[in-house]
Order: structure tokens, then C-alpha cells, then sequence
């Protein structure tokens, strides 16, 4: 009987969260497709976590101060090598920031691409970079959407704001990643092109992974998250925490960005 009632309560869930995210995509568009001159002109670089909300934690440093100074360079560079783009910051300071804030500041600003910045933390062993767009994926497959959706703890109405979800859970990450993303192509591939720039520099690459993310679920436009290294390594630490690390990380996601625009363009 518990069993029963679960599937019920999850069946109804889903079903109620496919069309308030269906609905709400057909909103930002406007019911219309995309247009045919597609191009890049806004783009939102979102500092993950900060505030109360610290992110990992490696020797000397914190994972929100190394997101946020990335992701102020990454700004000032995307506008120096590629003119005409404008940059959104979903934060400029050590404040912390809803997740579904970020994502809808997007969506408001009819933005054309959503990077979002990230340290990974896992054993000291642990190097190398991944980036995750929204998607399906496996129950076992759950981690780095668990850590990430975490941050939903530090929001005093999260259960209002994701619809009851429990962070926790790795269920209610499945959840979030069962939208028709008509975007996930285009993240995907963007995605491939960030970790092909890591790897010409030499890093390490995990590969990219769909993954029930919070901070990307209702994105209307090609979004994906970047881990840019283990924060709980030392030696990769020591590569972030440099100007030097960050310059190239900065570099990378330039490069890509330059590649994508070319390639989705018309």
C-alpha cells in the first residue's frame, strides 16, 4: 500500500512539474520557435554559490571566492575578444543568490547562453574538469546533482520555489532533468567544445553529463555548469587559486565560446 501511494505521489509530481516547466517555456517564447537569425548577443555567466552558501571547501580556499573571480574575468574577457556580447552576472559579490534567481534572470534578460561556474570536491586524489547540462541520467548517477542542489537547503522557501523537491533526494533530481530541453543539443555541444578546450590545454577532462540540476532546469536557452577542477586536490587547488590557472580557464571557455558561436550562428 506505502508503495503504491509513493508511485502515486510521484506520478502526480512529475506530471505537474513537465507542464508548469512546459508552460513556462512556452511563455518565454511566446509560443513561437526559435528564430532563423539566431544569434549570440546576451550572455548570463552565473558565480556558483556564495554568500552563507560556500561551496566546497579546499585547504586555503573556498570554492564561491574561486567561482567568483573566474567568472568576473571570463566576463571582461568574453567582451574584449568578442565584441558585441553583452554580459550578465547573476553576482558580483560574495552574496548569496537563489539558484532559481539565477536562471530566471536569464530567462528575463531573454539571454542567449547561461555558463555557470563551478569547483568540483570529491578525494584528494580527485583532478580534471566536466561540465553538465540538464538531462536524463540514472538513479546511481546522482552525485554532482545532489552537491550542487544542496544549495536549495540555504533558500528559506525552497519547497515553494522547486515545487516541494527535496535536494537530498536523488529522485527529485530525476525530476528535474524530465523536461523536453529543446535547448539540450545545443548545451551538449557546447558542453563537448568546453572540455575539448581544457584538454588542448593539457588538463584532464571527465567528460561532460546530463544531470538533474536546479540551477538549469527551467533555462530557455543552452546552459550548461563547468567544474573547473578539484578544489579538494592540492596541486589543482594551487592551479585555481593562481592567476596563471585562471587566465587559462579564462582562455578555454573563450576559445570554446568562440568555436560554439561560429557553429550555431546563421
Amino acid at each position: 500500500m506505502k508503495s503504491d501511494l509513493r508511485i502515486r505521489k510521484w506520478c502526480s509530481v512529475v506530471f505537474a512539474t513537465l507542464g508548469f516547466f512546459l508552460l513556462n517555456s512556452f511563455k518565454l517564447n511566446n509560443g513561437q520557435p526559435e528564430p532563423p537569425d539566431y544569434q549570440i548577443r546576451t550572455i548570463v555567466i552565473d558565480a556558483g554559490h556564495g554568500g552563507k552558501d560556500t561551496g566546497a571547501q579546499g585547504r586555503r580556499s573556498l570554492e564561491k571566492n574561486v567561482a567568483l573571480d573566474v567568472a568576473l574575468k571570463l566576463g571582461k574577457q568574453i567582451q574584449k575578444d568578442i565584441p558585441g556580447i553583452k554580459i550578465i552576472y547573476t553576482r558580483t559579490t560574495d552574496e548569496f543568490v537563489e539558484l532559481y534567481k539565477r536562471i530566471r534572470l536569464a530567462n528575463a534578460n531573454k539571454a542567449d547562453l547561461f555558463i555557470s561556474i563551478h569547483c568540483n570536491s570529491s578525494g584528494a586524489s580527485a583532478h580534471g574538469t566536466e561540465t553538465l547540462v540538464s538531462g536524463s541520467h540514472r538513479l546511481g548517477q546522482q552525485d554532482a546533482a545532489v552537491r550542487e542542489n544542496a544549495s536549495l537547503l540555504l533558500e528559506s522557501n525552497y519547497k515553494e520555489n522547486y515545487q516541494g523537491f527535496d535536494p537530498k533526494d536523488p529522485e527529485s533530481a530525476i525530476i528535474f532533468s524530465l523536461m523536453k530541453n529543446r535547448f539540450r543539443e545545443k548545451s551538449i555541444r557546447l558542453a563537448q567544445m568546453i572540455e575539448g578546450e581544457y584538454v588542448k590545454a593539457g588538463r584532464y577532462s571527465r567528460g561532460f553529463w546530463e544531470k538533474g540540476l536546479a540551477v538549469l532546469a527551467e533555462a530557455g536557452m543552452p546552459a550548461v555548469l563547468t567544474e573547473i577542477g578539484f578544489i579538494s586536490n592540492r596541486e589543482e587547488e594551487s592551479y585555481l587559486l593562481s592567476d596563471e590557472g585562471q587566465q587559462e580557464i579564462v582562455d578555454n571557455l573563450v576559445s570554446a565560446l568562440k568555436i560554439y558561436k561560429n557553429s550555431v550562428e546563421r
